[in-house]
């Protein structure tokens, strides 16, 4: 392919994927920030595996995701993995209430996934629960 139509090709891509980024996508488009309410309920929570269990705890963990974003008042989930550090993840959580999320630490998929830290992970997992700051999102009435 000559320079030139490298160029064009480009050019046309690009403009095809910011006029319809969902076109290349599975999911709906991105959350909107200010879709989420000002008092929604937000959690970072960490877990490390045990040695040698980096890819057990992995495996076991990664069917959360789909799971937990199925959730009733589940507003944003992600799973994280430490790029330096394998085995260690971080959870970064949002639930309309601090009800929906205690609603979630009660659920048969993440209760079987606690059940399994002992085997799988050091210390269990770290929560630290979050204040949403400068959202300029109303609470949903």
């Amino acid at each position: 392919m000559k320079f030139s139509s490298l160029i064009r090709f480009s050019s046309v891509l690009a403009l095809a994927v910011l006029a319809s980024p969902a076109a290349f996508a599975s999911e709906p488009a991105l959350t909107q920030y200010a879709a989420i309410p000002a008092d929604a309920y937000a959690v970072v929570a960490q877990v490390r595996a045990k040695p040698g269990k980096e890819d057990a705890l992995r495996q076991i963990t990664l069917p959360l995701v789909a799971k937990v974003r199925a959730e009733p008042n589940n507003l944003v989930y992600f799973l994280q993995e430490d790029r330096q550090t394998p085995g260690h993840f971080v959870f970064y959580e949002i639930f309309a209430t601090q009800a929906d999320f205690e609603a979630h630490n009660a659920t048969p998929h993440v209760q079987a996934w606690f059940a399994r830290l002992p085997e799988l992970a050091e210390g269990g997992v770290q929560v630290t629960r979050m204040a949403i700051l400068n959202n300029q999102a109303q609470p949903l009435p």
